[in-house]
């Protein structure tokens, strides 16, 4: 009779069971798969918004460039000379045709637009008055501006930059520049998420799904249409408030709305971009995980369900088993003597690794005896690198002290003593140079002890003019020098910069040498915190075949004899040295152009480099 009490009491406590089962296990499956799903969604958020920062961003410094523009500074000062508006038209109109922009245009301080890119279209901006904007509004009080809006005359979408135009001292207007967003909206039409973008009143501004548009996540309070209004933002646009139910599961927050009559729940997931002043959401629809979690539950229990009925009938079994004990005895016997077996051959075994451990050993010594001999001939190897180099730096310093030598003697026989003094000083500065190009050339294998300083740029080029000026003259070379009305100050080591630009000037002297044009542009310019050096010559151009070797030590081009191709290899490091870049390509006209990119000193007062 106990027995099948027992029996009864566990027939009575299996739904109990089963409930309970389902009960607890759903939540744990659930919110494995919420925290999976939650994943999986931040990744698309990361990508959403890491598109939406990189599309805006290209655009980020563009007004400011166009603001520095001399057409429209003269623009803004004389906002009434029509010509002057004709042609900023037809300058705006190209600049957005190429950046594919949404719209450009200029703004006076009052807010009226004297320009812009759609000035011959039928929604032209020019005419109109954006006072109202805070694009215009933070631009006029001098700030570089941000915005994203609703066009109230072109009713399109768009992000606009802004930028003050400086006439002088004075900010004499305002530059808008409107990126279109529709391209990366098109995106996340589709897919698996539901992606949108709303602004601090939670309005949402970008969506994929095009219903949502002008749409509230959060109530529509009066202050929060004010605030809107003020700067019509969404210009004549209707918002309303999307019916949403809020809720969380765990740390997870849920949403919920209808949507064609159906109650639909997202996992919700959001970032906040300071920079652009908004929210971007993705959504993910919990149905499918719910769904999931029940799958996965009804698996496990079906799995334990046929864990158990395994387990009845190996019970069962279990009475026969005793009639197969002497199986087992024959069994453990067999077990017993392959386990000797395997005994042995894993001695065998360990004498074979004992053997291959020796002959690693005797390896690894043998390695370090080759280490030890790659490191001498290495050694011997950077010597005659070194002795090469010296070789090669020190024929362009000798050639200009053999010139002013000879130069000197005609003067000194002409009894011109104070022009052959002048001469000899020369020499003495070359001598000088030469002593720090071989204290320098020393250091090309290792970091240099030398501090560096402002150098500027122009007194490093006319000191280069003087140890190249044979070169030049020799190749009939038409030298042209541009450094801006300002010379740029880098941060550099004046001699070894100077060894830098004997080097490319020499190379694109030799480049130009017998052709009919001999022309050498060297020009400089200050580009956000860098100066840029650019030596171009309208020789044949570097070879696509040689491009990736060019400053590769020992290659060169040149006859045997004529180079040792070290020039441009120590040029490249020296720069590096200088946390600088030395890069060459071809120009689109012809020719070769080496740009060296060197850090600023602007603003600080020259000394002495080395």
């Amino acid at each position: 009779m106990s027995s099948r009490y027992r029996l009864i009491a566990a027939l009575f406590s299996v739904p109990f069971v089963v409930f309970a089962f389902f009960y607890y296990g759903g939540a744990v499956a659930t919110r494995a798969y919420v925290g999976e799903a939650s994943s999986q969604a931040g990744t698309a958020l990361r990508l959403a918004v890491s598109a939406l920062s990189g599309h805006l961003n290209r655009y980020e410094a563009l007004p400011a460039l166009i603001a520095d523009h001399d057409n429209i500074k003269e623009l803004v000062s004389r906002p009434q000379n029509q010509a002057l508006r004709d042609a900023a038209n037809l300058y705006l109109k190209e600049i957005n045709g190429l950046l594919k922009s949404s719209d450009i245009y200029v703004i006076k301080p009052d807010g009226e637009t004297i320009a812009a890119s759609n000035f011959d279209l039928p929604g032209s901006f020019v005419g109109e008055n954006f006072s109202y904007r805070p694009y215009f509004q933070d631009a006029v009080a001098g700030r570089q501006s941000r915005f994203y809006a609703l066009g109230t005359t072109s009713l399109k979408r768009g992000y606009y930059f802004a930028s003050p135009i400086y006439a002088g001292e004075e900010i004499r207007g305002v530059i808008v520049f409107k990126v279109d967003i529709d391209m990366i909206e098109a995106s996340w039409s589709g897919g698996e998420y539901r992606i949108f973008v709303s602004d601090p009143e939670g309005i949402i501004f970008m969506s994929g799904k095009p219903d949502w548009l002008y749409n509230g996540i959060l109530p529509l309070t009066s202050d929060r249409i004010a605030r809107t209004g003020a700067s019509r933002r969404y210009a004549n646009a209707r918002l309303t408030a999307l019916p949403i139910t809020r809720s969380h599961f765990e740390e997870h927050e849920l949403m919920s709305l209808v949507e064609e009559g159906v109650q639909k729940e997202y996992l919700v997931l959001s970032h906040y971009m300071p920079a652009e002043d908004w929210t971007v959401n993705v959504l993910m629809d919990t149905g499918s995980i719910r769904t999931q979690a029940r799958t996965a539950l009804g698996a496990v229990f079906l799995i334990l369900c046929i864990a158990g009925l395994a387990i009845a009938i190996l019970r069962q079994r279990r009475m026969r088993l005793n009639e197969r004990m002497h199986l087992q005895a024959e069994a453990r016997n067999e077990l017993e003597r392959r386990v000797e077996e395997r005994t042995a051959d894993l001695a065998r075994v360990n004498s074979r690794i004992e053997e291959e451990i020796a002959e690693r050993r005797l390896t690894e010594q043998q390695l370090r005896q080759t280490q030890a001999d790659l490191i001498q001939a290495g050694k011997l190897a950077g010597l005659g690198q070194m002795s090469a180099a010296l070789s090669h730096e020190f024929n362009q310093p000798l050639a200009a002290a053999k010139t002013y030598t000879d130069s000197a003697a005609v003067l000194l026989e002409r009894g011109r003593t104070a022009e052959a003094q002048d001469n000899i000083q020369r020499i003495g500065g070359l001598i000088d140079r030469m002593a720090s190009i071989s204290k320098h050339l020393r250091n090309f294998a290792r970091k240099p002890n030398e501090k560096l300083g402002p150098v500027p740029l122009d007194e490093a080029i006319r000191d280069t003019l003087e140890i190249i000026a044979w070169r030049l003259k020799a190749a009939d070379a038409d030298l042209r020098v541009d450094l801006g009305i300002r010379p740029p100050v880098v941060r550099a080591g004046s001699v070894r910069l100077q060894q830098v630009l004997v080097n490319v000037i020499s190379n694109a002297a030799d480049a130009v040498e017998g052709i009919e044009d001999r022309r050498i542009e060297v020009t400089a310019c200050e580009e956000k915190g860098k100066v840029v050096l650019t030596v171009r010559d309208h020789g044949p151009g570097v070879p696509a075949a040689i491009a990736e070797r060019i400053f590769d030590p020992f290659f060169t081009t040149k006859g045997v004899g004529k180079g040792l191709g070290l020039g441009l290899s120590i040029s490249y490091n020296i720069i590096k040295d200088f946390g600088g870049s030395l890069a060459a390509s071809n120009h689109p006209e012809g020719g070769a152009v080496f740009r060296i990119d060197l850090q600023s000193a602007t603003g600080i007062m020259p000394e002495a480099a080395e």
